[in-house]
């Protein structure tokens, strides 16, 4: 592991990254190399990154929390609490003009978000409603958010549907969605709601929507590989993720280090439980890391080409049904980041902060092979 980074390091692929390896609840080593910017310092082992997608299993074990809590049931509407989304139109298909739309046949429920099936997510051809998403500020890219959350699901309930809840797949958007459905049903703030009830029984103490001022030395900088090398994005202890945010950021992606989301997986793999403590029930577990998407639902357009061959959506992870390593579920994130678990318990995290891409991906099939 640690030649394979010095080696991306040296080819100029990213300027440095953190990795572990190794059995979760033997607390696998971090593994470090390269530098928190060209000519900065020395990548540390507790760099706070930005993780992008790889928040989306951590809130879905949040909502599943508070499934258990008796907040919310799994195939409630959630109109209760996102009156935004309590009477939806939906295009008579993906690619119909925007006024051509029918009636939602049932409410959109928290197993909708989970499973990415709300009708909501990035359209990647061109049709009407990825040049409305592209205007009104909805559509999902590389950069940071640039609308509070109110305003951003206003914004996104305005359009229409793509398909009928539960009947399509589109990725991305039901889980800024679900961020803002534990805000409300939460009362308050998610970063406090996370902190209490999540992160501090984990002993996640660096993971939050933003880095404090006094742990900016901490972050590295983000940047975008082209063919003429790396083009920096967000300058090291500097950017949108530093400091306190500008608004609310419930519908955005967390930041976080190596150790926490190690101390994170520990709670999948223990079944639910972490040193002795159980904080989700084991058949929460299990449907998490189980495909949960139905098979009409897989098609071809519905995301990049091929995913869906021998992989399958749980709960914020993709599953893997076939192939090297049946079993395996996890996901990566835009910013360069990715991790896995494997049925013994074997658990991988790499975190760049280079933004995924045809340049930077052979690093993490590489990683991906280590195991």
């Amino acid at each position: 592991m640690t030649a394979l980074l010095q080696h991306h390091v040296d080819a100029g692929i990213v300027p440095g990254a953190v990795a572990a390896l190794g059995h979760a609840d033997a607390s696998p080593e971090l593994v470090t190399a390269g530098v928190v910017a060209p000519g900065g310092d020395p990548m540390p082992a507790d760099a706070i990154m930005r993780i992008t997608s790889m928040t989306k299993v951590v809130t879905a074990v949040a909502a599943l929390r508070l499934v258990e809590a008796g907040r919310i049931g799994l195939d409630d509407s959630l109109a209760a609490w996102l009156p935004e989304l309590a009477r939806p139109r939906v295009l008579s298909s993906p690619t119909a003009e925007l006024d051509d739309t029918v009636p939602a046949a049932r409410p959109i429920t928290l197993r909708h978000l989970l499973t990415n099936t709300s009708g909501y997510g990035m359209i990647l051809t061109d049709s009407p409603l990825q040049r409305a998403m592209t205007a009104n500020g909805t559509g999902a890219g590389p950069e940071p958010v640039s609308l509070g959350a109110d305003a951003w699901l206003a914004r996104l309930t305005e359009l229409p549907l793509a398909f009928q809840p539960g009947e399509g797949w589109r990725y991305h958007h039901s889980f800024g969605i679900l961020g803002v459905l534990l805000s409300r049903l939460t009362g308050g703030s998610v970063d406090d709601h996370l902190a209490e009830d999540l992160f501090g029984p984990l002993g996640m103490t660096d993971t939050g929507h933003s880095v404090p001022t006094e742990k900016l030395g901490r972050l590295p900088a983000a940047y975008r590989l082209t063919e003429t090398g790396l083009v920096e994005t967000e300058p090291a202890g500097g950017g949108f993720y530093a400091g306190p945010p500008p608004f609310d950021v419930s519908h955005a992606e967390l930041v976080s280090t190596a150790g926490d989301y190690l101390r994170f997986l520990r709670l999948l793999t223990g079944g639910g439980v972490v040193d002795g403590v159980r904080l989700l029930s084991t058949a929460h577990v299990t449907a998490l890391v189980t495909d949960r998407v139905p098979a009409a639902a897989k098609t071809a357009e519905s995301f990049f080409p091929g995913f869906w061959d021998g992989s399958g959506w749980g709960f914020g992870v993709a599953v893997e049904s076939t192939g090297p390593h049946p079993g395996r579920y996890g996901w990566s994130g835009g910013l360069g980041t990715d991790f896995f678990v494997d049925p013994d318990g074997t658990v991988g995290i790499l975190l760049t902060q280079v933004e995924m891409g045809d340049l930077t991906w052979p690093l993490f099939e590489a990683f991906q092979q280590l195991r």
